[in-house]
């Protein structure tokens, strides 16, 4: 008997609302399968969400609380690591193994993929050099794979993958590295990760009029996909992590818990880094969730009556709250918050842009303690910001270090969001497969784990 072969697409922001005429192959895949929104894992973001249908399990038990959260011990923040081995528990390949060990899988793209026991992975890999400088490169599993996709297919297009220059092009090589995958290896699982509506949504607001033009665009690569895996065999399944909201409020919680003397802050060269073992209180903001850690607590009272009374705080989780949703793990805050539907929270916590730590104004995943939308920006302010990105590149080029501040520090720039759960299910992430078992019109995220080991042992 052939084995059954599956590709599992998912599609970063898609929910239920987009099916329709400007998802024509979307909505062909959709009206030939079982359809169902899911009630998404909260915190409602990239980490947390695929973390949750890889194992089965919530926060709680996995620990992907967040994107990114506090290490006590080293009393650092740690944003986007990329080590499998932060994942706890079972994968869905090791599920998968327990009745065929001969399963093949591949990961191309989703989180937490190095390190990952699977048996093809490629992942978006700077290289940093000594002088101070980035490489824009990816990783793979097994290493050899890097080299041959790249001269198969150029180089990964990073800057088109985040930043102000964040557009289809990176999905359109995922989707590329995907059928190369399947063509070089034939692996019984691929796990593929499309993120171009993240990006403008997250930018423009998903009601914005270009918001089409977007949707039709990642539809044209997901129907190319779709052809392509059904013409080899493959069962075809489409899943999303989150639906984007509009939002019109940025919550700045640091400089709330800096006017209060919470947090402590270092000068360094004139500008102004947060000295979290040191502070009190401080936040780690990750979209419309925060992670709230209180050092000092003698205060966490008077730190839950600030956040309580705070516009567009939407809802503070204490230990119960944080129990009774799942995140009731040591790398979760002490508290945990969640904005209202129109709100968000930012990381910044200076009080005069004039002191903005050099990062700020730059594409920093990893220094900014906490998520930075406002990096998919060039800041309005540059005259000819084409003119003087190109001058930073030839300075780059020619061996001259350079800093890339370009990025604005105005948070009211952007205009979508997720991490709570929305109101409306047809803002829900959604997951679309050939499967009779989904129970209905809704789902948990819990399920979709269960709903993938059953599609892929069919």
């Amino acid at each position: 008997m052939a084995r059954l072969r599956t590709a599992i697409l998912n599609v970063v922001g898609l929910s239920q609302r987009h099916l329709g005429e400007h998802t024509p192959n979307l909505q062909r895949l959709a009206e030939r399968n079982a359809v169902a929104a899911v009630a998404p894992t909260l915190p409602a973001v990239t980490c947390s969400a695929q973390a949750t249908y890889l194992t089965g399990e919530l926060p709680s038990k996995h620990g992907i609380v967040a994107n990114g959260w506090y290490d006590r011990e080293l009393a650092e923040h740690l944003f986007w690591k990329q080590s499998n081995h932060l994942m706890q528990g079972p994968k869905l390949w090791d599920i998968l193994r327990r009745d065929r060990p001969e399963t093949t899988v591949a990961q191309l793209f989703w989180w937490f993929n190095m390190y990952a026991d699977v048996n093809f992975a490629i992942t978006p890999r700077p290289l940093y050099l000594a002088d101070g400088g980035k490489h824009f490169d990816i990783h793979t599993t097994p290493l050899d794979l890097r080299e041959m996709i790249k001269g198969d297919l150029g180089e990964f297009p990073f800057r088109q993958f985040w930043g102000p220059a964040s557009g289809i092009e990176s999905s359109l090589w995922i989707a590329k590295s995907a059928q190369w995958t399947e063509e070089k290896r034939s692996p019984d699982c691929s796990l593929v990760y499309l993120p171009h509506l993240d990006y403008c949504m997250m930018k423009l607001g998903p009601d914005h009029a270009s918001i089409l033009n977007e949707l039709a665009a990642i539809d044209r690569v997901v129907g190319e996909l779709i052809d392509f895996y059904e013409s080899r065999g493959v069962q075809v399944v489409v899943l999303s992590e989150y639906g984007i909201t509009p939002v019109s409020r940025p919550v700045h919680l640091n400089r709330l818990f800096r006017e209060r003397g919470w947090l402590s802050i270092k000068d360094e060269l004139g500008t102004e880094t947060l000295d979290k073992g040191a502070c009190r209180a401080f936040v780690i903001a990750d979209h419309q969730c925060a992670h709230i850690y209180v050092p000092d607590a003698s205060i966490i009272s008077e730190v839950r009556t600030l956040l309580d009374n705070t516009p567009g705080v939407g809802e503070v989780l204490d230990a119960a709250g944080k129990a009774r949703v799942g995140l009731d793990h040591p790398r979760s805050g002490d508290l945990v918050v969640f904005a209202e539907p129109d709100a968000w929270f930012t990381y910044y916590y200076w009080l005069d842009d004039a002191r903005a730590p050099d990062f700020a104004r730059t594409v920093d995943i990893h220094r900014k303690p906490g998520f930075d939308p406002v990096e998919l920006f060039i800041d309005p302010a540059i005259v000819f910001p084409k003119l003087k990105l190109a001058g930073k590149l030839l300075r780059k080029k020619i061996g001259l270090r350079t800093l890339f501040d370009v990025i604005p520090l105005d948070a009211s720039l952007v205009k979508g969001s997720h991490g709570h759960r929305p109101l409306d299910p047809l803002d829900w992430p959604l997951l679309i497969a050939p499967s009779n078992r989904l129970g209905g019109a809704s789902i948990t995220a819990t399920d979709v784990h269960r709903c993938l080991v059953e599609v892929c042992q069919g």
